[in-house]
């Protein structure tokens, strides 16, 4: 059920969270699992991994659907997460509208969820490599479970709330675009909606955030009758879904995200 929405008038206009294309990242680990293999290979770290092929034609059909947006309806501010995939979605859209890197503010609060000590592994990697670990988290369960060296959903929540209050303090009516990854997005949703932990996770259940899918929330209304409120959550733009099968794979460099 959906919580109370949000009355206040100090947020932007539009906001828009959207998750990277397909990484490169996304397409090995996708090999990794198939194989049965304990680790990822990756030719990067994984905030060096880029698009892969498939992805960048997600970017720019995305960058398209919103260049054929009325005005009124596209980004004019724009925040990217610093790990390079999310940079090249963003970017594609920026230019789309008219935009350069220039414009792009990159903000490391928005960065992938730190995995630590579990970074690379999949799965079947973490049961076996990390009994311990992985039996820890069957407990504490993901939204509270912490790898050594790594973030729970908790921690990424908190750095969050940093980032909505300079969108409530600097970007007040404005339009904002911002591009990270599927935890990220989520986390977003816990906060914008006044989730609570079971609800956002039945929400991640249900499904992957797409590559692409954007999450919608707009400024409705004046004074006390203002709302800021979900328009859409996880959209695939027909541009994208005429590309191919619309990628979901989880947006982790190890197992559980």
């Amino acid at each position: 059920m959906r919580m109370p929405r949000l009355l206040h008038t100090d947020w932007p206009a539009h906001l828009w969270i959207v998750r990277h294309g397909q990484s490169a990242g996304n397409v090995a680990r996708d090999a990794a699992e198939l194989a049965g293999d304990r680790l990822i290979e990756l030719e990067h770290r994984d905030a060096d991994t880029p698009l892969s092929r498939l992805g960048e034609q997600q970017a720019v059909a995305l960058a398209q659907w919103f260049s054929e947006q009325p005005a009124s309806a596209r980004p004019t501010v724009f925040f990217s997460s610093p790990f390079v995939r999310a940079y090249q979605t963003c970017l594609a859209t920026a230019k789309a509208l008219g935009h350069g890197a220039s414009d792009i503010a990159i903000d490391e609060r928005l960065r992938e969820k730190e995995f630590g000590i579990l970074d690379r592994y999949t799965v079947p990697g973490i049961k076996a490599t990390f009994p311990e670990l992985a039996e820890q988290r069957a407990l504490v369960g993901k939204f509270y479970f912490r790898p050594p060296g790594g973030e729970s959903w908790c921690d990424v929540i908190l750095r969050l709330r940093s980032v909505l209050e300079v969108l409530r303090r600097d970007h007040v009516g404005e339009h904002v675009l911002i591009v990270a990854h599927q935890v990220i997005v989520n986390c977003f949703r816990y906060l914008l909606e006044c989730l609570d932990e079971h609800q956002i996770l039945d929400i991640d259940r249900e499904a992957d955030v797409p590559n692409c899918g954007i999450t919608h929330y707009q400024l409705t209304g004046t004074g006390e009758g203002a709302r800021f409120e979900l328009e859409s959550a996880n959209l695939i733009v027909p541009h994208i879904a005429q590309l191919a099968e619309v990628t979901k794979a989880p947006d982790t460099p190890a197992g559980p995200k």
